[in-house]
C-alpha cells in the first residue's frame, strides 16, 4: 500500500512539474484598450483563433473573424459578441485554399473597412484529410494563402501604422526541410503529410524573417508565434474515431486549453517594446532561437519571390485585390468551403468606408540582418 501511494505521489508531482513548465502558459499582457483598433484573425470560429478573437474583442477592439465556413463563422461572431460585450465583431468569408477567395476577401475587406491595425494568420491545417489537389494543399493553406493575403492587405497596414502580422507557426518548423524544386507538388500519404506540415511551419518562420526585412522602416512589424502543445481541432480532426476516445482524456491532461494556446500570438499582436524584434520567432511568450534553416535569409529571400510565383504575383506586379484569378486556381472547387465567398456579415453598423489606399508595390530591400541574443 506504501509502495502505491509512493508511486502515485511521485506521478501527481512528476505531472505538475509537466504542466508548470511546459502545459501552463504564461498570460499575455500587453496593450489595454484596443478601442478604435481593427484586427483580421484567420481561423478564428474555433480554438486558438476564437480565443485570440475573444481577447482583443474584450480589450476593445474591432474584430473580423476570417473563417471558412459562414455557418460556423457567424456562429464564433455571435457567441464572441456575447461573452466579450462587444458588438464589433463580425464575419468574412475567407479559404485560403483559393487564391480567388483570399483576393476577394481582400477585395471585400478593403472596400468596408477603413483600418487594419493587427493581421493573425492563425488558420492552418495539419493534414488533407480527403482533399485532393493538384498542387501542395498545406502549403497553401499555411502559407501561400497568409502570404498573398497579407501582400494584399499590406498598404492599409501600412497605412494604419504602427501595426503588425502575426503568423503562428510551430515548433515542428525544426523538422522542415524546403525543398525548391518540389515546393508545390501535391503531397500523397501521411508520411509526406507529415512531412509538408513541418516544411509548411518553417515557411511560415522564414516568412515573417523576410517580411521584416521588407518592412523595414515602414512602421508594420511581424512575428512568428509559436502556440505550444494545444489540445484543439487541429490536433484531433485527422485521428481515426475510435482512437479520439483514447486521446481526449490524455490531450486533456498534457495539452494546453485554447486559451493558453493564444497567449504567445496576443502577445506577439499587443506587447509593447519589441518592434526592434520584428521578424523573430516567439514561444511562451519570449524570443526563442530557431535553428539555421530558420534563419537563413538566402532561403527567406528565395521563398519570398517563390510564393509570389504561387500566389499569382508575378515579377513587378502590383498587389491589387481585384485582379482576375490565377490560371492555377479555376480548376474544381475546393472541397474546403465556398469557392465564392459572400459578402460581410456586419453585426453593428461600422464606420463608412474609406477610399483604398494607392497601392504601391513594396520596396525590396535585400540585407543580412544580425540577430542580438534574446
Amino acid at each position: 500500500m506504501e509502495a502505491l501511494l509512493l508511486g502515485a505521489g511521485l506521478l501527481l508531482g512528476a505531472y505538475v512539474l509537466v504542466y508548470y513548465n511546459l502545459v501552463k502558459a504564461p498570460p499575455c499582457g500587453g496593450i489595454a484598450s484596443l478601442r478604435g483598433r481593427t484586427a483580421v484573425v484567420t481561423g478564428a470560429n474555433s480554438g486558438i483563433g476564437k480565443m485570440t478573437a475573444l481577447e482583443l474583442a474584450r480589450r476593445g477592439a474591432r474584430v473580423v473573424l476570417a473563417c471558412r465556413s459562414r455557418e460556423r463563422g457567424e456562429a464564433a461572431a455571435f457567441d464572441l459578441r456575447q461573452e466579450s460585450g462587444n458588438n464589433e465583431i463580425i464575419f468574412m468569408a475567407l479559404d485560403l485554399a483559393s487564391l480567388a477567395s483570399v483576393r476577394a476577401f481582400a477585395t471585400a475587406f478593403l472596400s468596408s473597412e477603413p483600418r487594419l491595425d493587427i493581421l493573425i494568420h492563425n488558420a492552418g491545417i495539419s493534414s488533407c484529410g480527403r482533399t485532393h489537389k493538384p498542387f501542395n494543399l498545406l502549403l497553401r493553406v499555411n502559407h501561400i494563402g497568409p502570404f498573398l493575403l497579407t501582400h494584399l492587405l499590406l498598404p492599409r497596414l501600412k497605412t494604419c501604422a504602427p501595426s503588425r502580422v502575426v503568423v503562428v507557426s510551430s515548433a515542428a518548423h525544426r523538422r522542415g526541410r524546403l525543398d525548391f524544386t518540389r515546393l508545390d507538388r501535391p503531397v500523397v500519404g501521411w508520411r509526406q503529410e507529415l512531412r509538408a506540415y513541418a516544411d509548411s511551419k518553417l515557411a511560415n518562420v522564414l516568412f515573417a524573417r523576410e517580411l521584416a526585412t521588407q518592412l523595414e522602416g515602414t512602421g508594420v512589424t511581424c512575428y512568428a508565434a509559436h502556440p505550444g502543445p494545444v489540445n484543439s481541432e487541429l490536433f484531433l480532426r485527422h485521428v481515426p474515431g475510435w482512437l479520439c476516445p483514447l486521446l481526449r482524456p490524455l490531450a486533456w491532461l498534457v495539452l494546453r486549453a485554447p486559451r493558453g494556446g493564444a497567449q504567445t500570438p496576443l502577445y506577439c499582436a499587443l506587447q509593447e517594446g519589441i518592434e526592434p524584434l520584428s521578424g523573430r520567432y516567439f514561444a511562451n511568450c519570449h524570443v526563442e532561437e530557431v535553428p539555421p534553416a530558420a534563419r537563413d535569409d538566402r532561403a527567406a529571400h528565395r521563398l519570398w519571390e517563390a510564393s509570389k510565383r504561387l500566389a499569382g504575383l508575378g515579377p513587378g506586379e502590383e498587389a491589387e485585390p481585384d485582379e482576375d484569378p490565377q490560371p492555377e486556381d479555376t480548376g474544381a472547387p475546393s472541397s474546403l468551403s465556398s469557392p465564392h465567398p459572400e459578402e460581410p456579415t456586419v453585426s453593428e453598423p461600422h464606420p463608412s468606408p474609406q477610399s483604398s489606399p494607392d497601392l504601391s508595390k513594396v520596396t525590396r530591400r535585400i540585407q543580412v540582418k544580425t540577430e542580438p541574443e534574446p
